[in-house]
């Protein structure tokens, strides 16, 4: 029996029970298909999550307090209050950084915003108009307040335009007033949608002034980050070398192990982002690897069935000169078959669900979320469900041309 006949021979033995061969591929095709929907969104997630991180131009560069995260749990940046004021003039010393360009302190403030009876959960981030350069984005209505409000703790806002739309509906918002932590703030600017750019969602943003936010509102004599741009690209990495050897002399600091605060490029970010959704990637993948492995079992299961059922038809084939290799290719195929049409199917249906997801991702969290379908995933795959295929269907096949033909012939 030549490979044609055998495969035309399994072909058949599927054909005969196409209802069993269906539901027999189920956890293959299950398996597959989440594999793809899992590497499919992680990839447009990737996509979308380097593309704003990018908006924040390629020349700046992110100071935050406390010593590097060394994962998800360290929350030694949200408690430590090593950014302060002589941290500001020490790096905007020419002598010290003379890569260094521009610079803005930030102050997160928590909580709501309010105007008259409506009120809205924003971001409300105390920070100045060079948050306007970076994020390349100007008020569509006003202005933004410059350095006379900053050195005066102006109680001034500029906000964004799902704020506008939630506090104002289609009122004016310049010239009035709404209340940040129970004070006053008088609206200058508004700014057009932009969406998420890196950690900020321009449409979601009350921006006032630092001091203010610091001062006022918050209490505080420290800052939550430090902002800054440097001159160029070409000096980016020696900038932020300068910006950790000022800030380790300003806070008395020998040992680099001791730093008490972590300075971020773009690259530096976007390689944190790809670590964290690979990571993540990984994980799901390896959880939906399971229905696999419980489909392989199923093929291993039916396998046996169908050996059985077929003992007669295994002993005649014999008796009229099968040899042993040619029912262990049969049986083989068979199961290979059947796997390898399940990740077909897996595959077509998983990027089918990755591309309605994706379309309703885009919808709900109103950001550019596009579909990539993951070649290299799809290829896998089809390698995998083969070689589960195999793995499985080995030993029901084994035990297939291994029958005693007179036995078999006997069979009822």
């Amino acid at each position: 029996m030549n490979t044609y006949q055998a495969l035309k021979t399994a072909l058949l033995g599927l054909r005969a029970n196409a209802a069993r061969s269906i539901l027999t591929i189920l956890g293959i095709v299950i398996g597959i298909a989440a594999i793809i929907v899992v590497v499919a969104i992680g990839d447009s997630a990737q996509s979308m999550i380097l593309g704003q991180i990018g908006g924040l131009g390629s020349k700046t560069i992110i100071i935050e307090p406390g010593r590097e995260p060394q994962g998800p749990s360290d929350m030694t940046a949200i408690l430590s209050d090593s950014l302060k004021e002589r941290d500001i003039i020490a790096l905007k010393n020419k002598a010290n950084v003379p890569g260094l360009k521009d610079l803005t302190p930030n102050v997160i403030v928590p909580g709501s915003v309010s105007y008259q009876s409506q009120t809205y959960r924003a971001i409300t981030f105390g920070s100045s108009a060079f948050l306007s350069k970076v994020l390349n984005i100007q008020p569509a209505e006003g202005v933004f307040f410059g350095d006379e409000e900053i050195k005066q703790h102006a109680r001034v806002a500029i906000i964004g335009s799902k704020v506008r739309e939630k506090l104002f509906g289609l009122s004016t918002a310049v010239g009035e007033n709404i209340k940040i932590k129970d004070k006053n703030f008088r609206v200058i600017g508004v700014l057009p949608p932009k969406g998420q750019v890196s950690i900020i969602n321009v449409d979601d943003v009350v921006v006032i002034p630092y001091t203010t936010a610091q001062k006022d509102l918050m209490g505080i004599n420290h800052y939550n980050s430090i902002m800054v741009e440097a001159n160029n690209v070409e000096d980016l990495a020696r900038t932020a070398n300068d910006i950790k050897l000022t800030l380790r002399e300003s806070h008395g600091i020998t040992d680099p192990a001791k730093d008490d605060f972590h300075v971020m490029t773009q690259s530096d970010i976007a390689n944190s982002a790809k670590t964290i959704t690979n990571l993540l990637t990984w994980l799901l993948i390896s959880v939906a690897a399971i229905s696999l492995v419980v489909g392989g079992i199923g093929i291993m299961n039916i396998m046996f069935v169908s050996v059985t059922e077929r003992t007669r038809e295994i002993g005649l084939r014999k008796a009229l000169g099968a040899t042993d290799n040619n029912i262990l290719t049969q049986f083989l195929l068979e199961a290979v078959l059947l796997t390898a049409a399940g990740g077909i199917i897996g595959i077509m249906l998983g990027a089918g669900i990755s591309y309605i997801a994706t379309l309703i991702l885009s919808q709900v969290v109103s950001m550019n979320w596009t579909f990539t379908f993951p070649l290299s995933a799809a290829l896998i795959g089809i390698g995998v469900s083969t070689l589960v295929g195999l793995v499985f269907g080995l030993y029901p096949a084994y035990k297939a041309a291994h029958k005693n033909p007179i036995e078999a012939l006997r069979y009822e």
